[in-house]
């Protein structure tokens, strides 16, 4: 706020004081200096704090790792296993011929090499790299999920710190202005044309402001706590103070089902229980291919003193007896495929309910806003300013002014309130849809 020059007793009848002093209360707190146009602190607008929180939190980072090792799991899911070597030492303690018992391939009755492969057949292998590959589009929406979340928080609290700082901007006005009237009051006591109780007015007035700059102040400790938490930093790190909020998109009620739209295709959430629904409609089928065998194929070829003499070939493959068992399994996957269409379709009405109430509370925040600033606000301003001149003029009482000076700051209050109630909506709705709007 611009600094206004002590009155004295002969300004006091001047009839530009009361306007000054109006126009004093409801002028804005200090414009920004060049230095600070050339670079933003952290904490003097909400990107930065978000970009902040995406390079430095370290939930995100184990989300990260955590979406890299789902991913690195398709590749093996599907892989074949390793081969089997067998080696049998046949009359390794040489029975019917004069040589000593030995270990050794080629000094024993036959020795037998076996190599196995197992093969999975039916499209098994192709099924386990389709589940491991949606397991992997779950983690990577999770992590999207963490990060939506994560925003939306940093977004609130922003909203609220900006809040905090703007109250106790608004309060300090006050705390000035009410020091300007005491001002006044004691030179028009002097001058005997008002009572002394509108000084100790003026002066309980400002005890009360600096009562409540101390809630605000510890308020905003709390608030710049919080946010540090979020960034993963030391709670009593330096924030800058916060300058502006977002501007508002042009979002209405109107936009509910075009927002609902995306909001089932982009969500994290719901893509994550898709690819949840995507594995166990996977892991079903393929305990479905479970009932036909598997196949193993081997070669063995046979060791006499230092030739070999023989080859063998093997085939083996396991026989689904098991059935009961087996229907057991499939009965399972068919209830977790259940489950996970279920979980997708609950968290998407969820979401869409809680997407239509953000909407509604936007609508009323932007139309209360517009109220405030084109209704409330001049009408609080005309309200001070005649209040001061009737005060003035002796027409009207110290009571009217503070009454005046409370009305236009209950407006400013609520215009702020608005203004932070929107951006919590705006925060919550961008968290619903996943993305910013």
């Amino acid at each position: 706020m611009p600094p206004i020059r002590p009155l004295s007793a002969a300004a006091v009848a001047a009839p530009r004081w009361a306007r000054t002093l109006a126009c004093a209360f409801f002028t804005s707190a200090g414009a920004a200096g060049p230095a600070a146009a050339l670079e933003a602190a952290l904490g003097d607008n909400v990107q930065g704090l978000l970009a902040y929180a995406r390079a430095q939190s370290p939930e995100l980072g184990a989300m990260r790792q955590e979406a890299d090792a789902a991913l690195q799991r398709i590749g093996p899911a599907g892989a074949l296993p390793d081969p089997v070597l067998r080696v049998e030492l046949m009359n390794f303690n040489n029975y019917g011929n004069e040589a000593s018992p030995s270990l050794l391939p080629w000094r024993v009755g036959e020795t037998k090499y076996t190599l196995m492969q197992s093969l999975s057949l039916w499209g098994k292998r192709d099924l386990k790299r389709h589940a491991a590959a949606a397991d992997a589009k779950q983690a990577d929406a999770r992590l999207d999920a963490t990060w939506a979340e994560l925003a939306a928080r940093i977004k609130a609290a922003y909203a609220e710190y900006y809040r905090a700082a703007g109250n106790e901007r608004l309060v300090g006005e006050v705390l000035e202005l009410m020091s300007r009237l005491e001002q006044v009051a004691q030179a028009r006591y002097a001058g005997g044309l008002a009572a002394q109780q509108d000084a100790i007015r003026a002066q309980l007035e400002q005890t009360a402001m600096r009562t409540e700059l101390i809630a605000l102040e510890s308020e905003k400790r709390q608030l710049k706590a919080r946010l540090n938490a979020l960034l993963a930093r030391d709670g009593a790190a330096p924030l800058a103070e916060p300058q502006a909020l977002r501007p508002l998109p042009p979002v209405v009620s109107a936009d509910a089902a075009s927002l609902a739209e995306r909001a089932r295709e982009r969500n994290p959430l719901i893509r994550a229980e898709l690819a949840r629904l995507t594995a166990a409609q996977t892991n079903r089928e393929l305990t479905q291919r479970n009932r036909y065998p598997d196949l193993q194929v081997g070669v063995s070829p046979s060791q006499m003193g230092s030739r070999i003499t023989t080859w063998g070939l093997m085939f083996e493959m396991n026989i689904p007896l098991q059935q009961e068992s087996r229907r057991g399994q499939e009965r399972e996957a068919q209830a977790m495929v259940g489950a996970a269409q279920s979980r997708a379709d609950a968290l998407s009405h969820q979401l869409l309910g809680e997407l239509g109430v953000n909407l509604a509370g936007l609508d009323a925040a932007r139309r209360t806003e517009t109220l405030v600033k084109t209704q409330l606000l001049p009408q609080s301003d005309l309200g001070l300013q005649s209040a001061l001149s009737s005060y003035e003029s002796g027409k009207a009482d110290f009571a009217m002014v503070l009454e005046a000076q409370r009305q236009i700051r209950k407006a400013r209050q609520e215009l702020l309130k608005s203004q932070v109630e929107a951006q919590m909506r705006l925060a919550d709705i961008e968290r619903i849809l996943g993305e910013d709007l």
